[in-house]
């Protein structure tokens, strides 16, 4: 009862029925060209009896067709990024991909302490250039070594902290030999 209602429910469907024609012309054509090997003969010797059907073979033409049909009434026309390169793909695989696009997407800051500290890391020459004077360069170097110090000690669980602390002498002549290059000094 279920199987003719359902035929009967495929039948209402335009889309499901030319579908179905076109499956069934390549069958044809593909049995007309006389190739009977591997086919099943029905019960009465007849090859067409049979109806060798491979399902996934038929399943494959009628997705092609479906998409072709839905190709020409310009359903995939207008779709957003059409004819441009998919956004995050950068040629090398990065494990972490997902996690980084979602703390871009949403914009979260601060979460884990060990990656807020690299970024501050790799901001930190940067920082220190905004800073006019010595003594501000020394207390934001010692500041941010006294986070990372802090960091290490915390056992709540997430990446390690890899950040290096920095040396803070090293940081003032780094500082240093940047504003004169800028000509600030």
């Amino acid at each position: 009862m279920t199987m003719f209602r359902r035929r009967r429910d495929d039948q209402k469907d335009p889309a499901r029925r030319a579908a179905q024609y076109q499956v069934d012309r390549e069958i044809a054509a593909v049995s007309a060209d006389g190739d009977d090997h591997g086919k099943d003969y029905g019960t009465d010797g007849s090859a067409a009896a049979a109806a060798p059907r491979k399902r996934m073979d038929d399943r494959a033409l009628w997705v092609d067709t479906v998409v072709d049909q839905a190709i020409r009434r310009g359903e995939f026309d207008d779709l957003p990024l059409a004819g441009k390169p998919i956004p995050g793909l950068r040629g090398t695989h990065d494990p972490d991909w997902w996690l980084k696009n979602l703390v871009e997407r949403e914009q979260i800051t601060g979460v884990l302490p060990a990656a807020q500290l690299r970024r501050d890391d790799a901001e930190l020459d940067e920082t220190l250039d905004r800073e006019p004077e010595e003594a501000r360069v020394r207390a934001t170097v010692e500041e941010f070594n006294a986070r990372v110090v802090d960091a290490r000690r915390q056992l709540l669980g997430g990446p390690p902290v890899v950040t290096p602390t920095r040396d803070v002498e090293r940081e003032v002549q780094r500082w240093r030999e940047r504003r004169r290059a800028h000509g600030i000094f």
